[in-house]
């Protein structure tokens, strides 16, 4: 028994002394850019997520949980005197940059992966560039006479086997009257009322994003033996449905000459590239952007395929294809095995190299094979997610620093993460990278109040609040 307590007692002298040397790294890299920090009073978390879009017209239509606010957009682009030319956003999302920017009279070009993004963006452009009088009017009639509820025409729901049982048996049934109804529409028309559809999905189903998975609530039926959730009244389709769609028309130009975004000064234009940008950003010029935007997945294990899930089944996803989304998507989830980067992009040898040699990472990602070692992370694809997300980072970076011109600015919404103890710091590991790979910190703009943890992490290792920051790097 005594031997067994001198291990234990041994292991966690081991773990406090692996801690130590990460805070110790910790600091003497926060001593380095200390001056570089901002505490922002004005960037609230309403503005640094998509809270504030709830009450923009266009912006509030599809809960993209992940996205920034069309305000924290303008708020920056006005503080760092972004007022023309092109700017870029890597991981698009739902648009909110590309619309955002193109209302200020910017030319702004999206990379997007997850489908559900691409629809969203694309259901925009078409209704701000293309609807006509006449398919505004057979939207009100679809709204009005309820089209779908006399439709012969029933298509099956697509399904994927984490999004079976998400419905009722009655909204399922409305879900497959409605999309063989509206392949009767012209594609101008057929297209937003899928996106109306998208839109509405999580509401109307028995399920609730959060964060890693989707929850199932009690009424699924997918709950026995796990903690009851009850995720309170669920609307009925013909009127979560009908309200999706009265809002769209409610928020476009009543006499649709004037774009719903209400550009300040001419539209810019917008371009979307369809894919991983890893393989993406490699094909795009040099010194083509006059700033980018972005916020890229955070290293917290969201797997946006599966809180995704119930939009890319009915898009037409299927099993492979999810798995082939899950794989392609920046290292965030525990799922992501190692990409060959140097295999996507020979050039990218020195971003890796860069990679390789942070200091505070290699000591993090020692810490955590250790604990994976020791069998006490509760998931052993920790390291290699962690790993993974820094590196194909220092790729990310380093081609942005190559498309854009001298001096102009990377702004990048980002948190910090805990593991096992061990807080990471993401915005100077990733600010010592980028100012390796081309830029330089002009500041780390962070929020007053700031991120919490998970309720294992805080159990075990107290209430200490994240950091979440706004970097500001300039090309060099």
């Amino acid at each position: 028994m005594l031997s067994l307590i001198n291990v234990a007692q041994t292991l966690i002298s081991k773990q406090k002394t692996d801690l130590s040397e990460i805070g110790r790294l910790d600091y003497q890299l926060f001593k380095r850019f200390e001056s570089k920090f901002v505490i922002q009073p004005s960037l609230s978390r309403l503005l640094v997520s998509f809270q504030a879009n709830k009450t923009r017209p266009a912006y509030r239509w599809y809960k993209f949980k992940e996205a920034f606010s069309a305000s924290l957009i303008e708020y920056l682009f006005y503080r760092y005197d972004i007022t023309s030319g092109r700017v870029l956003d890597p991981f698009a999302g739902s648009g909110t940059t590309l619309f955002a920017a193109s209302a200020m009279g910017l030319d702004a070009d999206g990379i997007e992966l997850l489908p559900i993004g691409q629809e969203i963006i694309m259901t925009k452009q078409i209704l701000d560039t293309e609807f006509t009088p006449e398919d505004f009017d057979r939207l009100r009639y679809w709204s009005e006479a309820k089209v779908w509820k006399s439709s012969e025409i029933r298509t099956p729901l697509p399904e994927l086997r984490i999004t079976r049982g998400a419905y009722s048996e009655q909204t399922k049934e409305s879900i497959e009257k409605y999309i063989g109804a509206l392949q009767q529409e012209n594609s101008r028309v057929r297209a937003v009322l899928r996106f109306a559809l998208l839109c509405i999905l999580e509401s109307i189903s028995f399920t609730r994003k959060d964060g890693q998975y989707l929850r199932w609530d009690y009424r699924s039926g997918r709950t026995q033996g796990k903690k009851i959730f009850d995720k309170g009244a669920i609307p009925e389709f013909d009127h979560a449905i009908c309200e999706k769609i009265n809002e769209i028309i409610a928020d476009t130009s009543p006499d649709y000459q004037t774009s719903f975004f209400f550009a300040e000064k001419g539209q810019g234009q917008i371009r979307l590239y369809d894919g991983s940008c890893l393989r993406i950003l490699p094909q795009l010029p040099d010194c083509a952007y006059d700033a980018i935007m972005t916020s890229p997945p955070y290293c917290n294990r969201y797997d946006y395929t599966r809180t995704y899930a119930l939009e890319l089944a009915l898009l037409g996803i299927n099993e492979q294809s999810l798995s082939r989304l899950r794989q392609e998507m920046l290292s965030c989830t525990v799922e992501n095995r190692a990409k060959d980067l140097l295999g996507i992009n020979p050039k990218w040898a020195s971003a890796l190299a860069v990679a390789e040699e942070q200091e505070l990472l290699r000591a993090v990602l020692e810490y955590l094979e250790d604990q994976k070692t020791r069998g006490i992370l509760n998931n052993n694809g920790i390291p290699r997610m962690v790993k993974g997300y820094f590196y194909e980072m220092a790729c990310v970076i380093a081609e942005c620093a190559r498309v854009l011109k001298p001096n102009a600015p990377l702004l990048m919404v980002n948190d910090n993460v805990r593991y096992a103890g061990a807080s990471i710091s993401v915005d100077m590991i990733l600010s010592d990278i980028a100012e390796k790979l081309g830029f330089y910190t002009e500041s780390i703009l962070v929020l007053p109040d700031g991120k919490g943890n998970s309720s294992q992490q805080m159990g075990e290792h107290g209430r200490e609040a994240l950091r979440k920051c706004v970097y500001v790097w300039r090309k060099a």
